[in-house]
This record gives structure tokens, C-alpha cells and sequence, in this order.
């Protein structure tokens, strides 16, 4: 049976008496209850100042340490009992970590971490595979049964997945709970360490918590936990065995990098407009009625079921979720053929259903997940602000992404993509407060390291990456000079897939990347 920090299976009691017991030096004939064979201390933590705390206990160590530092050691990590889901079984991980690694005394947060197995394989020896989610400000899946890469991934591994700082479990900063903060510039201060470089320093902690003797693991990281996945090569290799991307590979240059991203975002963002058009022609005349109706509508929109409001260019952000994954373009058009209440009552006129209103909301997510907005630009920054990046960028398209001239003259209303604008801060009701936050943190200029490109030069831990020719998100051409940049990546370039792959086919993208990592797969 594994030892972790906080034992997961203890009964209280039995806890209790551990504590009582740990001064006088008997802690470890309780210990040897449940490990035939005591764990080897790992090496210490190079990126932690609370490196004591991460390590597995060893008899030696609870006899002599005392019962104020075994207290504090089982306050870092606990654990809970197994429970299951149909072929799966799970174990609840939450970890005590700072908020800031350079501040050791400071505030610390919740990590969530789960534990996940093929039912059965609870106490067998198997390799370890964390799971980065995409975002940012998204938290892991959460398993209803073995299904998707999931189910594959057990077969021979021990999955952890994560809620990444912010998100699910993790310390959540959701709309209540970031209300707490009546000073701006304290929120953004606070906000600032919930980037990749902490998740991967948090991803570390949890490691030698975990894993036996503190040895390394496989990390899989699909799209912006795979740029997770590349901060992790850059600064603590060390702790990977190798790692798999699925539409994740970031763009590394210093400064901000948003520019070039949304420069050639736009372009594939319109491509995925025409596409959408020609699949469903219909939907051409019912978005342009629908951006007159708003622009016509006094206040320039109309409001919407949480208390924002519904303008020509809100509309356009329906496409950050409805042009660039599998089954996307059918969402948003099954939306748009709801978009009018019936009349009922002869001269009741023209009016948006409710329908159509709450699924607008619901598509953008913003309510639960308001992560993703105040952070999404300052993932592309190393030592300089964004300036509202994508703001600026918009405006070298604006001849073909002003949606009220296109609705005038009839022609297609383009959507927008994975972007974020200032002015959603005063038209989506979940983000007003966090307005100002968010322009403070888009001003930020002193924004630490995500990528060390010499050592990425010089990796030597084994990558496979699914790159999708006609990704929306993660634009392909950024994506291949990235790699170039990555010693030893494996490319496999699809067009089978969009963004989604991982969700849509995850068992076969999983097999083709693990393939290439073990030689199964040719070279060329």
C-alpha cells in the first residue's frame, strides 16, 4: 500500500494515535502496518522552498522529526478513500501550496489533483501520466466512465488529473469568489501567479508527493496545457519522462508573442467563416437580421438572461467555441434556427427567444470560468504587456470583421475566435468587476520567464505532438517553429482532426503519439 504525506486510508483514530505517538519515537511500528517495505527519500525539490515538505515519509523520519513537523507534513497533502465510477476508480488528492513560490511564509492555495486507475489496478505498480486541460482558467474532466483516451491511459498508467491553480477544486476564482477583493490592483496581484510557471511548480510539488521515490512521469497536455507542457521542458525536465502535446505547442519568442498570434488567428478564423456559410447558407441572412435587430435596439443591444447585454460585436464571440471544434458549426447553427420567439399575438412584433439568450451565455462560459478572459492575453508574455493585443489586431481587419457594415450590405457576418476584447468587460455581467483587473494586468510589463528556448535547444526528454494543420487556436505555422526549436519532438501533422482530437478519437490520437514515442511509429 503507497504512503503518501497524508495517509489516504487511515482511519482517524488510528491518525490520531500516530501524532500522540511520533515524539516518542513509535511512529514507525504504525507505519510498517501499512507499507511492507518503507519508501527511499526522494531529492530534494529545486524549484520549492517548502522542500522538506515534499518527500514520502520514511520510519527514520517520522521517529525523529517530531510531532510538530510530522503534524505539518500531513497538513500538505491529504488524501481520501477510493471510490469508483464504472471501470474507473478514483482517489481525491488536495495539496497545501503557496500562492507564490518566491514568498515561502506568504498566503498559500488548494491544488485538486485526481487520481485515476483502471477498477481493480488500485495498489499495482504502474507509471505515472498527468494530464494538463486546456484554457487557461479551465479545470480537468471529470470521469463518468472509462471512455476516450481516459480509458487507454489506464490501461497501463496511473492518471492525475489536475484542476490547475484557479479552476475546479483548485482554490476556484470564479465571479463570488473574486468579489472578495474591493481593491483592483490587489486582485491583479494576486491573479498574476496563476500562469503556467506555477502550474508546473505546483505539477512538481505534487510529484514527489506522489510518485515513488520521487521518479519521474509522463505528462500529456492538450492545447493550453500543452503550452504548460513546454514550460515544463523549459525549467524543471528533470521531473518528465516524456511528454505528449495534442494541439499545444506555444509560441516561445521573448516579449509578447500575442501580436503575431492574433495577426494569424484572424486569418484562420475568417477561413472557418466561409466554411461555416457554405455549410449551412441559410444561416446568412439570419445572423445579418439578427445584427440589425441589435444594432437597432436601443442601448445598441439587448439584455441578456444574467444582466449583460447582447450587441452586433458581443454576438461575433459565439465563435470562440462554435468554429473551431468538432461538431461546432452544428451548434451554432441549431442556435441561430431558435434565434426568434414566435408571434403569437398579431403586432407583438419581432423579438429574441429566451432560448437563444441563455444559449449565447452558456456557450462563452464566462460565469464559471472568468480565468480564461482576465488571463488569456498574459499567456503569450515574457517581460512585456499585451496591450490588449487582440484589440489592437482587430483593427487591421475591421473591413471584414465590422459586423454592422456587413449586415448593411448583406454579406457574411464574421465571428470571432479565441480572443478576448476590452469591451467584454462592460458587456458580459460575469466580468464587470473584473474590469479593471484586467486592465492593469494588460498593462503588466514585468512578466516572468515561461520558456528557456537554450534549453529547450538541448531537451532530452522524449515529445510527441499531434499538430492540426487547420487548428483555429493554435495556429499551425507558429506551432511548426516552435517545434523546430524543441531538440528530439516528433511531429504527427493531421488534418483528421481539429482542435478537438483528444475529445473527438482520444484512444487513437493517444496510440499514434505513444507510438512515435516507442518507435512503433516510422520516422518519415
Amino acid at each position: 500500500m503507497r504512503w503518501p504525506i497524508a495517509c489516504p486510508l487511515l482511519d482517524p483514530g488510528i491518525l490520531l494515535a500516530m501524532r500522540a505517538v511520533a515524539s516518542g519515537g513509535t511512529a514507525h511500528l504504525l507505519f510498517y502496518l501499512f507499507s511492507a517495505a518503507p519508501p527511499k527519500p526522494p531529492s530534494y525539490l529545486s524549484l520549492l522552498p517548502h522542500r522538506a515538505l515534499g518527500r514520502r515519509l520514511s520510519p527514520t523520519r517520522i521517529r525523529s522529526s517530531g510531532m510538530a513537523t510530522f503534524s505539518a507534513l500531513l497538513d500538505k497533502h491529504a488524501a481520501g478513500h477510493w471510490y469508483s465510477v464504472p471501470d474507473l476508480s478514483l482517489c481525491d488528492h488536495r495539496f497545501t501550496v503557496p500562492l507564490d513560490y518566491s514568498d515561502s511564509a506568504g498566503a498559500t492555495i488548494t491544488v485538486f489533483a485526481r487520481e485515476v486507475v483502471a477498477a481493480g489496478k488500485e495498489e499495482q505498480q504502474l507509471s505515472y501520466l498527468l494530464y494538463l486541460q486546456g484554457g487557461p482558467g479551465f479545470e480537468s474532466p471529470r470521469p463518468t466512465e472509462a471512455s476516450g483516451w481516459l480509458k487507454r491511459a489506464c490501461e497501463e498508467y496511473r492518471v492525475i488529473l489536475l484542476d490547475q491553480r484557479g479552476t475546479g477544486l483548485s482554490t476556484p476564482l470564479v465571479g463570488s469568489s473574486l468579489s472578495q477583493f474591493k481593491d483592483a490592483a490587489k486582485m491583479a496581484e494576486y491573479l498574476q501567479h496563476f500562469r503556467a510557471d506555477n502550474i508546473v511548480k505546483d505539477a512538481e510539488f505534487i510529484r514527489t508527493c506522489l510518485v515513488p521515490d520521487s521518479g519521474t512521469w509522463t505528462v500529456l497536455g492538450q492545447s493550453y496545457g500543452g503550452f504548460c507542457a513546454v514550460t515544463y521542458l523549459s525549467f524543471a525536465p528533470e521531473g518528465l519522462k516524456s511528454v505528449l502535446l495534442t494541439g499545444g505547442i506555444p509560441p516561445i519568442a521573448k516579449g509578447c508573442t500575442a501580436d503575431a498570434v492574433y495577426r494569424a488567428s484572424f486569418k484562420q478564423v475568417a477561413n472557418q467563416n466561409e466554411k461555416y456559410y457554405k455549410r449551412f447558407p441559410q444561416d446568412i441572412k439570419i445572423v445579418c437580421d439578427l445584427v440589425n435587430y441589435l444594432a437597432k435596439a436601443e442601448g445598441g443591444g439587448v439584455p441578456t438572461p444574467s444582466g449583460g447585454i447582447l450587441t452586433p460585436k458581443g454576438l461575433q464571440i459565439v465563435g470562440l467555441s462554435g468554429l473551431g471544434s468538432s461538431g461546432g458549426f452544428e451548434r451554432l447553427h441549431y442556435m441561430f434556427e431558435r434565434v426568434w420567439d414566435p408571434e403569437l399575438v398579431p403586432g407583438a412584433g419581432k423579438q429574441i427567444s429566451h432560448y437563444f439568450l441563455e444559449a449565447f451565455e452558456s456557450s462563452i462560459k464566462f460565469d464559471t470560468n472568468p480565468l480564461f478572459a482576465i488571463l488569456h492575453e498574459s499567456i503569450y508574455c515574457q517581460g512585456a504587456p499585451s496591450k490588449w493585443s487582440a484589440h489592437k489586431i482587430r483593427g487591421e481587419y475591421d473591413s471584414i470583421f465590422d459586423p454592422i457594415k456587413a449586415a448593411k450590405e448583406g454579406r457574411l457576418v464574421y465571428f470571432t475566435g479565441e480572443m478576448i476584447f476590452p469591451w467584454m468587460f462592460d458587456e458580459i455581467h460575469a466580468l464587470r468587476h473584473l474590469k479593471e483587473a484586467a486592465h492593469l494586468l494588460a498593462e503588466k510589463e514585468d512578466w516572468p520567464p515561461l520558456y528557456d528556448i537554450s534549453r529547450l535547444n538541448k531537451n532530452k526528454v522524449p515529445v510527441a505532438a499531434a499538430v492540426y494543420y487547420e487548428d483555429m487556436y493554435v495556429n499551425f505555422k507558429l506551432a511548426v517553429e516552435t517545434a523546430s526549436q524543441i531538440a528530439g519532438i516528433r511531429l504527427w501533422v493531421t488534418n483528421e482532426y481539429m482542435h478537438s482530437g483528444l475529445r473527438d478519437n482520444g484512444s487513437h490520437v493517444f496510440d499514434q503519439l505513444m507510438g512515435m514515442l516507442q518507435g512503433k511509429k516510422p520516422l518519415f
